[in-house]
């Protein structure tokens, strides 16, 4: 049982850079898989970057491969999302989910946040 909230999001301009960010609280010990996934309207939740608390088995989509960067401080219970040269096909509410695994599968993680809207304008 582990409650998330993130935090970050806005409207920014296309080759702008935004960073989310998302508190965890609860039964974090027994959570060792992050991630941050994001859905568009009308479409699917797609995996966008994973990691552990530790700060191993990293992974990203191929579609923001060397722009975004996950990050997670075990000490303060948060997980970092780093987004650079954002396109405004990146616009979608992100959501920061938490499980015993890290895994790019949305259906792996049992406790999820609300989600921040990151909109990126053209």
């Amino acid at each position: 049982q582990v409650q998330l909230v993130e935090s970050g999001g806005g409207l920014v301009q296309t080759g702008d850079s935004l960073r989310l960010s998302c508190a965890a609280s609860g039964r974090t010990v027994i959570t060792y898989g992050l991630a941050w996934f994001r859905q568009a309207p009308g479409k699917e939740r797609e995996f966008v970057a994973r990691i552990a608390w530790s700060g191993s088995n990293s992974a990203y989509a191929d579609s923001v491969k060397g722009r975004f960067t996950i990050s997670a401080d075990n000490a303060k219970k948060t997980v970092n999302l780093h987004m650079t040269s954002l396109k405004p096909e990146d616009t979608a509410v992100y959501y920061c989910a938490a499980g015993r695994v890290p895994s790019t599968d949305a259906k792996a993680f049992a406790s999820w946040g609300q989600g921040t809207q990151v909109t990126v304008s053209s």
